[in-house]
């Protein structure tokens, strides 16, 4: 009885050393969501998670919802289940600063996924955001040559907000100089939430009297806001601009009320960064990431980036989206009858 006893204990501990091995043998990755309010990040997530766990390695997640303060909190708990790298989706992306440099500090790399984050030590990939808004402008402005302009602008936390405000700029600057256009407001959106961009596109309309020909909105969210208060005021039709390419979005662009979503493939993105970190982990130089490039911030920050090329969706390629696969047909057509390809 003895020496099976012994036995069975020198098996469960070989097991145990054996799943140990294996363990080992994977990356653990964190995953810092900002929050889930946004339709397209559960299609990063998705793609995230998809090339993680291609690798062998595996995923962990934590949700701020919304709270800059847990998101400190969070990265420290991703930090004590011993991740080996770090994806952020800064809520605050000062606020997180501290946060990425006690990562930094252990050695764990970090992505700042989508949204800046002004640290050298940290990897940045997004989109090219300062085209997004110049192809926002100029879908709208090709809509409305002249008139009274609204700008909503996106959360006053994330510099994506300002990259794309400054795309828009240089878009209409030539506009506005020659009196053709006038922006008559602007408003940032805390949060991107799409009540506080309704809220703020009511408050604009009330305050010129309606008199709004166009609208530059700076994400689908902030978009459907501003579509919900315009037809609030019987004002379907006007030109408003958004990205993402959210199947909310997509079908406004089918029926009419909004003008163009700038598409930023989502399981792109969310593909890259979940190759990356997994690069990162094995201890590649972030120098030595595929498609890398060095970049300065506006404020002088010097970092590798890589930015990945977005596309303008408006009623003359929709078809586009559901030939990728990103929405369907019956998705983005419904309840539109003779509309633009593939809803004619």
């Amino acid at each position: 009885m003895k020496k099976l006893v012994s036995t069975l204990v020198a098996g469960v501990v070989m097991t145990a050393a054996m799943a140990g091995v294996a363990s080992a043998e994977g990356k653990k990755i964190g995953v810092s969501w900002s929050n889930f309010q946004e339709e397209r990040w559960k299609t990063d997530e998705a793609a995230i998670k998809s090339a993680i766990e291609a690798a062998g390695d595996t995923y962990v997640s934590t949700d701020a919802q919304s709270s800059a303060a847990k998101q400190i909190s969070d990265v420290e708990s991703l930090m004590s289940q011993g991740v080996n790298a770090l994806i952020i989706l800064a809520q605050d992306t000062q606020a997180i600063i501290p946060a990425v440099t006690a990562a930094a500090d252990e050695g764990i790399p970090v992505i700042a996924y989508d949204r800046l984050i002004e640290d050298s030590r940290a990897f940045y990939l997004t989109f090219d955001n300062v085209e997004v808004g110049r192809m926002q402008a100029r879908a709208v402005l090709a809509a409305a040559p002249k008139g009274n302009y609204v700008m909503i602008k996106g959360s006053p936390t994330d510099p994506n907000a300002d990259f794309l405000r400054g795309g828009q700029q240089e878009v209409l600057q030539a506009a506005i100089d020659a009196g053709d256009i006038k922006i008559v407001d602007e408003a940032y959106t805390d949060g991107w939430l799409p009540a506080n961009a309704q809220r703020n596109m009511e408050q604009i309309l009330t305050a010129n009297d309606n008199k709004v020909d166009a609208v530059v909105a700076s994400n689908d969210g902030t978009a459907g806001g501003a579509v919900a208060a315009l037809t609030a005021q019987g004002m379907e039709g006007i030109p408003v601009s958004g990205q993402d390419g959210d199947h909310a979005a997509l079908n406004r662009v089918a029926n009419g009320t909004q003008t163009v979503s700038v598409w930023k493939d989502a399981r792109d993105l969310g593909k890259n960064a979940g190759e990356i970190a997994v690069k990162l982990a094995d201890g590649t130089a972030m120098s030595d990431i595929e498609g890398a490039q060095e970049w300065t911030s506006p404020s002088g920050t010097k970092m590798w980036a890589m930015f990945l090329s977005p596309v303008p969706i408006t009623k003359d390629n929709l078809a586009t989206v559901v030939d990728a696969g990103w929405i369907s047909k019956e998705d983005l057509c419904q309840g539109v009858s003779g509309g633009p390809a593939p809803c004619n």
